[in-house]
C-alpha cells in the first residue's frame, strides 16, 4: 500500500514538472517586436485601408498573437510565436501591405492598393 502511494506521488510530481516545463517553453517562444514604419494618414485607426487592415491582415498570418499600431510614433508592435513565424516574415508581410517595416521598404504593389490618404 505504501509503495502504491509513493508511486502515485512520484507520478503526480513528474506530471507537474512536465507541465511546468511545457509552459516555460511556450512562454519562451512568444516574442514582441516594435517595427518602425511610415504612416502618412492622419486618421490611421479610422481609415478602412490601414486602421483595421493591420489587425485583420496581420492576424491572419500564422503565429501573430497581437498587433498594435501607434500612428504618432509610427510603429507597429507585434507579439508573435517564434515557432510559427519570424520577424523577417512579419516585416515582409507588412511591406506587401504597402508600408515600410524597419529597413524593408514598402512593396510598390502594396502601396498601389492603399487609399490615397495613406500614400505619401
Amino acid at each position: 500500500m505504501k509503495t502504491t502511494k509513493n508511486l502515485t506521488k512520484i507520478t503526480v510530481l513528474f506530471l507537474i514538472l512536465i507541465s511546468a516545463s511545457t509552459f516555460a517553453q511556450k512562454k519562451d517562444n512568444i516574442k514582441t517586436a516594435v517595427i518602425k514604419t511610415k504612416i502618412y494618414c492622419d486618421h490611421c485607426k479610422q481609415c478602412e485601408t490601414c486602421g483595421d487592415k493591420f489587425n485583420k491582415d496581420l492576424y491572419n498570418e500564422d503565429g501573430i498573437k497581437r498587433v498594435d499600431v501607434d500612428a504618432k510614433a509610427m510603429t507597429i508592435t507585434v507579439i508573435y510565436d517564434t515557432r510559427k513565424t519570424d520577424i523577417d516574415k512579419i516585416r515582409l508581410f507588412i511591406s506587401k501591405m504597402g508600408y515600410d517595416a524597419d529597413e524593408v521598404k514598402a512593396d510598390p504593389a502594396g502601396v498601389a492598393k492603399l487609399d490615397g490618404c495613406c500614400k505619401k
